[in-house]
């Protein structure tokens, strides 16, 4: 095989150390290449209007294949200063003519060429590449984020949804459904009182027991005159006239949202379009949604100091003294027999049942009732026990007996809604974030691809100047802009 048959491979990231080893450039040629660049700069502020000079000299880093290039075009564009002798007269000319003889004393031209050439290779081209995948990663995130924080709307919606339900209004004008939703308060009452009368055998169960009629005088003193107020109940005699409270609702206007509101893209910190944020979270939309109620609490002692409520939450441990009621006892002095009672006596008959020990019975009297009926007083007892304690009777109660009640319970509502509105508004500039992200990757295709294609030209310039040197053997750049 010929010599020249053979073909010169070289590793691209080692061209500069290849070039230098076989004296073809010298190992300072870069302290020459400043002086150059600053004749580069000078020749390009006086250049004729031409398109191709034009397309030529927006690329990328202008070198000495560019500048043999540019002496090409101003042949035709200086033509008339062209003497008899062969030189040019022009300016433009010379100064160029000049950059190319700097370029090609001591080969300077092909050590900044292979220079470039790894620099692009390994930083410029890469670097495009990953800023348009960057842009791609961030509009995708911007997209999974609308997805994130709708299902937050979702639950804020819902929750709002369910408690307006539970209250049975609509949410538009709260002071005006309040008030009108206040008035069901007394059939409510009402009801219940009908219902407090299937509990008679209840409580003859329990005195019996006791085998004293004076407990539970509360809930006899209702049995036994059935809708009745506790002035009767306390003097045993009926007031001449029942004046009721003016409810007063004390609902403050609705929260505006806060300004200068600032939205989370869930960019990251060294993200090029970085953005404090406000993080809306994440929901579960799989779980039951729990409304923050509790119930209400008789047990309090008198003086009992009220706990802080907050804004944003309802605080269903107001002391009773704010309704204007008062506890003269405690335990088995007065009110409705504990459930605990029966379901001990259905917990006996069932072991008598059972056993057939009638010894076991702490009752003498236990087999006067049986199952059945011991469970049906249960169910009365539950049934009112529903219609007095229930999430939208208790919501009601509080509104006509604390004054602060109705505005924490509208905050609650209305802040649902404010939060479901800045969630539009993060969506809305996350689409928009979104969409600029793909555009900039759109912008940027056509940047990378010009870069891979002068690239190219660069690498292919470097292998025929290097195969002239070696009487034109092929050479070969391995690791080079194919690779990419």
């Amino acid at each position: 095989m010929n010599e020249a048959d053979i073909p010169i491979d070289i590793h691209t990231l080692k061209l500069q150390e290849w070039l230098v080893s076989r004296r073809i450039v010298s190992k300072n040629f870069q302290a020459q290449i400043k002086d150059i660049r600053t004749k580069i700069a000078n020749a390009i502020q006086d250049m004729p209007a031409n398109d191709e000079l034009i397309k030529l000299l927006s690329g990328s880093h202008i070198n000495y294949f560019h500048c043999k290039e540019i002496i090409e075009i101003l042949k035709q564009t200086e033509k008339d200063t062209k003497s008899v002798f062969g030189t040019y007269g022009s300016k433009r000319m010379k100064d160029w003519q000049e950059v190319v003889k700097l370029y090609e004393k001591d080969n300077i031209y092909l050590g900044e060429a292979a220079q470039i050439l790894v620099r692009n290779i390994n930083y410029e081209i890469p670097n495009i590449k990953k800023q348009m995948n960057k842009c791609e990663q961030q509009s995708e995130e911007c997209l999974k984020r609308i997805q994130t924080i709708s299902k937050t709307e979702n639950v804020l919606l819902n929750e709002h949804s369910a408690l307006c339900q539970q209250l049975g209004i609509q949410g538009k004008n709260l002071k005006e459904e309040f008030l009108e939703k206040l008035k069901d308060l007394p059939e409510i009452y009402n009801q219940s009182i009908k219902n407090v009368g299937n509990l008679r055998d209840a409580v003859d169960f329990y005195n019996d027991f006791l085998q004293d009629s004076t407990h539970l005088p509360i809930l006899q003193h209702v049995i036994n005159k059935g809708n009745t107020t506790v002035y009767e109940f306390l003097n045993k005699e009926a007031p001449l006239k029942i004046e009721e409270n003016i409810i007063k609702l004390n609902i403050e206007s609705e929260p505006e949202p806060e300004a200068n509101n600032e939205i989370d893209f869930g960019t990251s910190s060294d993200s090029t379009t970085s953005a404090e944020m406000i993080d809306f979270g994440e929901c579960d939309l799989n779980s039951t949604i729990t409304l923050e109620t509790g119930d209400i609490d008789w047990g309090l002692e008198e003086n009992s100091a009220a706990p802080a409520v907050s804004s944003g939450e309802i605080d269903f441990n107001i002391p009773l003294e704010e309704y204007g009621i008062v506890v003269e006892g405690m335990g088995m002095d007065g009110g409705i027999a504990k459930e605990s009672f029966l379901k001990m006596r259905v917990f006996e008959v069932n072991q008598l049942e059972s056993s057939g020990n009638m010894m076991f019975s702490l009752m003498d009297n236990l087999s006067t009732h049986d199952i059945k009926s011991i469970k049906k007083m249960l169910e009365n007892i539950d049934l009112i026990l529903g219609e007095l304690s229930g999430e939208r009777t208790r919501h009601l109660f509080q509104l006509k007996h604390s004054p602060k009640y109705a505005d924490i319970l509208a905050n609650k509502l209305k802040q649902k809604l404010v939060a479901v509105e800045k969630i539009k508004v993060s969506k809305e500039v996350l689409k928009e974030r979104s969409v600029d992200f793909l555009k900039q990757k759109i912008e940027s295709k056509p940047v990378l691809d010009d870069m891979i294609s002068q690239t190219k030209i660069l690498q292919t310039n470097i292998e025929k100047d290097i195969s002239k040197r070696y009487k034109n053997r092929v050479v070969n750049l391995m690791g080079g802009v194919n690779t990419l």
